[in-house]
């Protein structure tokens, strides 16, 4: 168990990169600290930095890109899941460190939950909102987000929370198919054992009730708990996500809306190329769950409309800054900025999106992707190229960050010429 007057200590080498002083930083602003150094926190870390703030990052992955970049200074923590209180251990020696009380940031679904049971102790050592960190934990299940959803009128498709083969055979009883089964976070399905035709996936979609108990087979005795949900049909194009940041009193501070024009993997993946647009509809339906559950902070909405009539329903809500989430900086609306300035009392003035023309790219999943769906008949070679040819905003390709740019790039390369060859059954 974790000491309760004072923290076990770590050595933090590198961290007066993080305390050295900042050109244009405002004088007595605090660091940040973002838990998670995957591509996306490294962007947050990234966007911060660029703003003056002292930032620093957490991981306990050190293979991920945070690791090796430019940007902030990233320090190897434990594993929240695996060992909770070596975790709470080290982030409050990490705030002693520091030498003042940090702003702290997730960017991972895994740091969402560990900073959500964790909250009250790093409440004394950090600049956070409990109330929002708490929802944003409980908003990291499926069963919850579905049940909040209903509670509070946010349209969504049926589903239903399984822990048994009986509880699925009752759910299929009633459900529309086609069906998706779904981890109710997706770390779950990453841990499955090596073979199993559920690793790593967000999703699976199963035409009737025989395949989906298939389907859930892999499971039973593994990962039993997991969420059954009617699927929203339309191709990936049909699909939107909302990216948000709100207020510790509740105001929205920004949105804009994105409207997904691929995804990888295909139809269940995580969108590899997205537009900003505007859709009223859209933003106010989920404006109006965020606002009506108390949200506080940063967050992205997946949505899907459904080409049978047109409705627009719940994917999933990802209550943190998001991959997608990078995008919304693009349009003027920077929420990683916006949630620091009003955790530290500065109350920043509301804004809009207010730049268009550009598409947000994941640059080694949209090469991955593409001759997936040139084989699939998706897309041509012309429509994807013409796709390109505006302003291209990265995900994951940042020549100031040239060491992390050039392993995306030769990935990308990599999954785009395999993926050809595939198709031209010239590799297996």
């Amino acid at each position: 168990m974790p000491v309760e007057d004072k923290p076990v200590q770590y050595s933090f080498e590198g961290l007066s990169r993080v305390l050295a002083p900042r050109d244009g930083a405002h004088s007595g602003w605090p660091p940040a600290v973002v838990a998670s150094v995957f591509q996306t926190g490294l962007n947050l870390m990234r966007d911060l930095e660029q703003k003056g703030i002292r930032v620093a990052g957490v991981d306990c992955n050190p293979e991920n890109p945070g690791f090796r970049s430019r940007y902030g200074q990233s320090f190897l923590c434990p594993n929240p899941d695996k060992e909770p209180d070596a975790w709470l251990d080290f982030m409050l020696s990490l705030a002693e460190a520091l030498g003042e009380k940090p702003v702290l940031i997730a960017a991972s679904d895994i740091f969402v939950s560990a900073i959500g049971k964790h909250t009250e102790r790093l409440d004394e050592h950090f600049i956070l909102s409990k109330t929002g960190c708490r929802l944003q934990a409980s908003l990291g299940t499926k069963e919850v987000q579905y049940a909040l959803a209903r509670e509070h009128g946010m349209p969504s498709p049926q589903a239903a929370y399984i822990q048994s083969a009986d509880e699925l055979e009752q759910f299929c009883r009633q459900a529309r198919f086609p069906v998706l089964l779904k981890p109710r976070q997706p770390r779950e399905w990453e841990a499955l054992p090596e073979g199993s035709p559920l690793r790593g996936h967000k999703a699976v979609s199963a035409q009737s009730a025989e395949e989906l108990i298939a389907l859930y087979s892999h499971l039973d005795g593994v990962v039993p708990d997991a969420v059954a949900q009617e699927e929203i049909v339309g191709p990936d194009s049909a699909k939107y996500c909302y990216l948000s940041v709100y207020a510790t009193d509740g105001q929205r501070l920004g949105a804009c809306v994105v409207h997904e024009l691929r995804a990888y993997p295909l139809m269940y993946g995580c969108a590899t190329i997205v537009e900003p647009v505007v859709d009223e509809e859209i933003d106010q339906v989920c404006h109006r769950f965020l606002s009506s559950v108390g949200y506080v902070g940063i967050g992205e909405i997946e949505v899907k409309r459904d080409i049978r009539d047109g409705r627009v329903l719940l994917i999933e809500v990802n209550p943190r800054f998001s991959g997608t989430g990078d995008s919304a900086k693009y349009t003027g609306v920077e929420t990683g900025y916006l949630h620091y300035l009003d955790l530290i009392g500065q109350k920043p003035a509301p804004v809009s999106a207010t730049r268009f023309d550009f598409r947000h790219v994941m640059l080694r999943n949209e090469l991955t992707a593409f001759p997936k769906y040139l084989e699939a008949g998706l897309i041509g070679w012309g429509e994807w190229f013409h796709s390109l040819r505006r302003p291209i905003k990265y995900f994951d390709f940042d020549l100031s960050d040239f060491s992390n740019a050039r392993i995306s790039g030769m990935a990308g390369a990599r999954g785009f010429v395999a993926g050809l060859l595939r198709k031209w059954g010239l590799r297996s």
